[in-house]
């Protein structure tokens, strides 16, 4: 589905991805782990068009979409939420829904945003402001639904468990598990929180200084010695892995 073909993004002298070649499958939830600075973000606005490529392709179903515009890539079927929520100020709940519908559909679904609101649990706020109604969990979850109301192929979720206590991320994480079952989206996750990466995330890929350096079953990836080494600078135990 998605294909990452020596990606390199770099800013001035600086490289921020390194020759990154993933594939990321119809259907499947990917967790993307690795230390501050390793890159991740920045693999997902390369892959949303937030930045452009320096070097690399980046393809989706086959297409070539390396110098494709943002808002053309959200047409195509790449949605994203970001690391701060972001909600449209002004806006009732379910209008954020519908201006981010507009402009990754192109056409309104008044039932898709139905199902959104209802299983991201903001129903009850749909006609409530978004900016000053909300908690950190009803933001969070509207990051996600904005993202699914453009019709997405493949979402890319940034750090969405972040600030979240731990009853609130068990609820969030079960809330992403119907998400991905009921619209069938291939899924990016960023999360530092590896037993969240385990519970959600089959397969697992490792960024450490812009560069791929593992992917596969994360009890397997975990283990390895130089994944264990960009955590805490030692190969020595396994366990130091979990930061």
């Amino acid at each position: 589905m998605l294909e990452l073909d020596r990606l390199r993004v770099c800013f001035g002298g600086l490289a921020a991805l390194e020759g990154v070649t993933l594939t990321v499958h119809e259907g499947e939830v990917l967790g993307l782990i690795g230390p501050n600075g390793a890159g991740k973000t920045t693999l997902f606005n390369a892959i949303s068009g937030l930045v452009r490529a320096t070097d690399g392709k980046v393809r989706l179903h086959g297409q070539d979409i390396t110098r494709m515009p943002m808002h053309r890539r959200a047409r195509i079927g790449i949605g994203r939420t970001f690391q701060a929520p972001q909600p449209l100020h002004g806006l009732s709940v379910r209008e954020n829904l519908v201006v981010a519908q507009r402009y990754g559909a192109g056409e309104p679904d008044a039932a898709r945003l139905d199902a959104i609101l209802r299983m991201t649990g903001l129903a009850d706020k749909a006609d409530a402001d978004a900016a000053s109604s909300l908690a950190l969990a009803e933001l969070k979850a509207l990051e996600v639904a904005k993202a699914l109301a453009t019709h997405p192929r493949l979402l890319l979720l940034d750090e969405v468990l972040a600030g979240l206590e731990t009853a609130g991320r068990l609820r969030f994480i079960t809330m992403l598990q119907g998400l991905h079952q009921h619209f069938r989206v291939a899924i990016i996750v960023i999360e530092h929180d590896i037993a969240a990466i385990r519970t959600l995330c089959p397969r697992i890929a490792v960024l450490d200084s812009g560069r791929l350096i593992a992917q596969g079953p994360p009890d397997l990836v975990l283990r390895e010695p130089a994944v264990i080494a960009c955590y805490t600078g030692t190969a020595e135990n396994g366990s130091a892995a979990h930061g």
